[in-house]
């Protein structure tokens, strides 16, 4: 006999999302992505807001663009706008109880998108080589699902314990540090720590996204940030600001205060975070 299971607890989902030019580039490059979808329909959200985790899922996404003039800044906005074509799709069947399909849904949007941009560039000559880098997190009420290529990262900061980062940077040095060779202060100086392995388009054949889930609980947190975020802050100061309460009276959002902080203190590049923050929901 079957035993019944319980539903999952009731979730509410606080996000913030900000991108700054930061103190040197003339354009900005990155762009981030926040909506909402069901079966039917696709919504985009503000910077910030909160809702329940139930009747929708959510998607959130950091795109990093590449490329000469302003075909970077194209590319990134490409990439997060055509994210809205498969959603719906994939709501439908995870309703229906195959949200076992997730990789394939997701593997599809990232080749999607990288072919897209791959036409782009061998068609116009303004858009030759451009690429952009793309880390996605799809919250549905027990799971969040992510796919990611480049260095735009995803941090997991659970509600007991450390912040850990889930994505891998697709670069050599990212490798170093995931084998151990290297430690986070050699990985932010060495000389190659830009130098990616895979992007979508950018005249690349083929692309291999990091795909996986992460089981979130109430009191989870989650960040998705572009490269200019780190160059600023070190690790345990993302978690110092993601864990942060915002101070009384002030309309700061958490994605300011962590893109704020790191332009002042480097600047150099475009700078992106996206937060999200899951708290039971309030009982009616």
């Amino acid at each position: 006999m079957s035993v019944p299971t319980s539903p999952p607890p009731a979730v509410e989902l606080h996000w913030s999302g900000l991108t700054h030019v930061g103190r040197v580039r003339p354009n900005n490059e990155d762009a981030f992505l926040a909506l909402t979808f069901d079966g039917h329909e696709v919504r985009y959200l503000g910077k910030t807001g909160s809702a329940s985790l139930g009747g929708s899922d959510f998607v959130f996404a950091v795109s990093d663009g590449m490329g000469g003039a302003k075909s970077g800044e194209f590319a990134s906005r490409i990439t997060v706008d055509r994210i809205t074509r498969l959603f719906p799709r994939a709501f439908r069947l995870s309703a229906a109880g195959m949200a076992g399909g997730f990789h394939d849904l997701i593997g599809e949007l990232f080749t999607s998108i990288h072919f897209e941009l791959l036409k782009l560039g061998y068609s116009y000559e303004e858009c030759a080589g451009m690429g952009a880098t793309l880390s996605l997190c799809w919250f549905t009420p027990e799971w969040m699902y992510f796919g990611h290529v480049g260095d735009s990262r995803i941090y997991y900061v659970p509600r007991d314990g450390g912040l850990t980062q889930i994505t891998h940077d697709h670069s050599h040095v990212g490798w170093l540090r995931r084998q151990g060779r290297i430690n986070e202060r050699e990985a932010r100086s060495h000389p190659r720590r830009n130098a990616l392995q895979q992007v979508l388009g950018a005249g690349q054949q083929f692309v291999d996204p990091h795909i996986g889930a992460v089981s979130h609980h109430p009191g989870d947190r989650f960040l998705i940030c572009s490269d200019g975020l780190i160059e600023g802050l070190w690790d345990r100061h993302l978690e110092e600001f993601v864990r942060m309460a915002p101070a009384e009276g002030t309309p700061t959002s958490t994605a300011e205060r962590l893109v704020h902080e790191s332009v002042q203190r480097s600047g150099r590049d475009n700078t992106t975070a996206v937060v999200v923050e899951l708290l039971p929901a309030a009982v009616p």
